[in-house]
């Protein structure tokens, strides 16, 4: 996070429109910086807007709340839970942030779509169609 990125905090109204940067809590931004993290990761988090968990729109994909996401190079449709590395479950479809996949959706809202390589050597783009908070 620069702090340009900091600034914005008050700059995320709700009602926003879909722009590009990911949008984190100031808390799981710093939980993720202490991790060994992936290029691709540490990128994002590098770009991102960072704000007081209450001013995070609601329709952004956060860690611990559930999203659907679209494939559209496979088109295929999945819902997962957006996790940290040690609750991860992939059978029950808790997915660690530290994954391909997380890594590509974190701060995305619905509506946004980034073109993503994953390990294979492809490049996915993955689009949020649905967020929903976890039952806690």
């Amino acid at each position: 996070m620069n702090a340009a990125n900091f600034a914005k905090t008050s700059a995320v109204p709700k009602d926003c429109p879909v722009f590009g940067e990911p949008v984190l809590s100031l808390e799981d931004y710093a939980r993720l910086r202490g991790y060994a993290l992936n290029d691709e990761l540490a990128d994002e988090l590098d770009r991102a807007i960072v704000v007081q968990k209450e001013q995070v729109p609601e329709d952004v994909v956060t860690m611990n709340v559930r999203c659907v996401y679209l494939d559209e190079r496979l088109g295929t449709q999945r819902e997962i839970e957006l996790v940290f590395p040690e609750e991860a479950d992939p059978a029950a479809g808790k997915v660690s942030v530290l994954t391909p996949v997380g890594s590509a959706l974190i701060g995305l809202r619905v509506g946004q779509d980034i073109a993503w390589d994953f390990p294979d050597g492809s490049v996915r783009r993955l689009k949020v169609t649905g967020v929903r908070k976890s039952a806690a």
